[in-house]
């Protein structure tokens, strides 16, 4: 009884770990290029950045050697080349785990296999290898016991769904049934995440009468209602996510997560490529980050946690295609920044170069435009109240900053409150062009509208890694279980038969 007690407590602590972890942001290292530093340098320079994770697209000796030691979760793939050796030999995966892997494990970690890379966009389409592959990975995984620490899934872009478009009709290509089915089943069987590449940057360029920029980009000024369910769409990526997780609704798969492997914008292209621009990919990536850090969800998922890769690290001089296609990174092969980019969420540092940054001897406040419609205003004040993560009840009635009685009134605190718990970024102070910053204290009476400083004197010197930032509820949830958790196992170590009794006793109860 006390080893199935044993037993029950680890999975159950296990499990708390997994919830307490909270959404992750890493980053996609390509190397379709001939200038790029050694991979001992590009580990460096991760860890300089504070990120903690990256998704390579091979098994490449250097890199994982650069990596080990450095905390840095890798996600590993398998190209497509491989794919027939790999599905029709077992022994083929056993030698590449044997040979390619084990050696650098766990020294380097690495958490994911991808198995195939877009293979239904592939011109040589390989679907059919993709789950024998990835059954026989998963084998050689749990041949040396590593099945439960690494995951196995594939990637796949949104090309995979024939509708998405409103996200409650997102369905899959019925001409992929064939290889999705058994991918699923797999899937959930072995709680791998469903992998999927994501472009609002494509969508917009291909279409730009159809979409707003601003509803591409994450800005506010723009929305989309969904005329099945009612719910409201202020950018694209959540759009696309929601068909996603509505798609496999319809085929009755409702416990499979759904993860980012690539989505990014551009900083340079063609002359067509007018969107392709530093500041739109600074922006684009700046609110991703806040986005899922704060595990706001998805309008169907809210809360949900969703991890999420950004596609580049480098820009890569070899890759095929318009100009923009060799121009996707987050760095220049010389590692100086393409854009300021701060990976916390908190704002927009250049670790490099802190002076291109914000000028933190300025105080600086946020308040709503006096231009902006009311229409927009409220839009913006219920996101900030919402998936904003912003403290409203100041403004709630018979509190401090509940008069005047306004919209304008109510979104400028609002406002405020989020540009300052967001670094004070001129980001997060857009609201879809409806913020304005100023240099004059807002403060009036007993409202007191707060600055960095006091919302948290701390926050420049405790820097959260992207890995390990979630919700304050889901934090405050978190510790409390884990205090059970502690409890229970005090308790146990004093007096193991009176916590067996009790554990008994429960179980007995259950069963009445």
């Amino acid at each position: 009884m006390a080893s199935r007690f044993n037993l029950v407590f680890a999975v159950s602590l296990l499990l708390l770990l997994d919830f307490c972890r909270g959404s992750i942001v890493g980053v996609c290292y390509g190397r379709n290029a001939d200038d790029l530093p050694t991979p001992d340098k590009v580990a460096k320079l991760v860890q300089l950045h504070k990120i903690k994770y990256l998704r390579i697209y091979d098994s490449n000796i250097q890199v994982l050697k650069a990596f080990a030691n450095t905390g840095v979760e890798l996600m590993v793939g398998v190209p497509n080349s491989d794919l027939l050796a790999f599905s029709q030999f077992q022994s083929n995966a056993d030698s590449w785990l044997k040979n390619s892997i084990l050696p650098y494990y766990p020294a380097t970690k690495i958490t994911y296999i991808t198995v195939g890379l877009e293979v239904t966009e592939s011109p040589d389409n390989a679907s059919a290898l993709v789950v024998p592959a990835m059954q026989n990975v998963l084998t050689a995984l749990k041949k040396v016991g590593l099945h439960k620490r690494i995951k196995v899934s594939s990637t796949h872009s949104l090309g995979v769904l024939s509708r998405s478009f409103p996200p409650s009709a997102g369905a899959f290509n019925s001409s992929h049934a064939f290889f999705l089915k058994p991918m699923l089943e797999f899937l959930a069987e072995n709680h791998s995440p469903f992998m999927i590449d994501l472009y609002p940057y494509y969508a917009y360029r291909d279409s730009p009468s159809n979409i707003s920029l601003d509803y591409a980009l994450f800005e506010l000024s723009s929305e989309v209602i969904d005329p099945n369910t009612g719910l409201l769409y202020t950018n694209m990526f959540d759009a696309q996510i929601d068909a996603l997780y509505f798609a496999l609704m319809a085929l009755n798969f409702r416990t499979i997560r759904v993860m980012v492997t690539e989505t990014g914008w551009p900083s340079k292209g063609s002359p067509k490529e007018k969107a392709a621009t530093p500041d739109n990919a600074q922006t684009y990536n700046a609110n991703l980050i806040h986005h899922v850090i704060n595990d706001s969800g998805t309008p169907a998922k809210p809360g949900e946690e969703l991890d999420v890769y950004i596609f580049s690290l480098f820009n890569e001089n070899r890759k095929p295609g318009l100009e923009s296609e060799r121009n996707w990174g987050l760095f220049y092969p010389d590692q100086t920044s393409v854009y300021n980019l701060d990976f916390t969420g908190k704002g927009i540092v250049d670790v490099t170069n802190s002076g291109n940054g914000t000028n933190s001897n300025v105080t600086t406040w946020c308040i709503a435009s006096s231009k902006a419609s009311e229409a927009d205003l409220q839009n913006a004040l219920d996101w900030a109240c919402g998936p904003g993560n912003v403290d409203c009840s100041p403004i709630q009635p018979s509190q401090p900053c509940f008069e005047p009685d306004n919209t304008l009134s109510h979104a400028s605190f609002a406002f405020n409150s989020y540009y300052q718990q967001n670094g004070a970024t001129d980001v997060a102070c857009s609201f879809g062009g409806n913020g304005v910053k100023v240099d004059k204290d807002p403060s009036y009476d007993n409202c007191i509208y707060v600055t960095t400083k006091g919302i948290n004197k701390t926050a420049t010197s405790n820097m959260t890694a992207i890995a390990s930032t979630s919700s304050s509820r889901q934090t405050e949830v978190c510790a409390w279980i884990a205090s059970f958790f502690l409890m229970i196992l005090v308790s146990f170590v004093l007096n193991p038969e009176k916590v067996l009794d009790a554990s008994i006793s429960w179980q007995l109860r259950g069963l009445a």
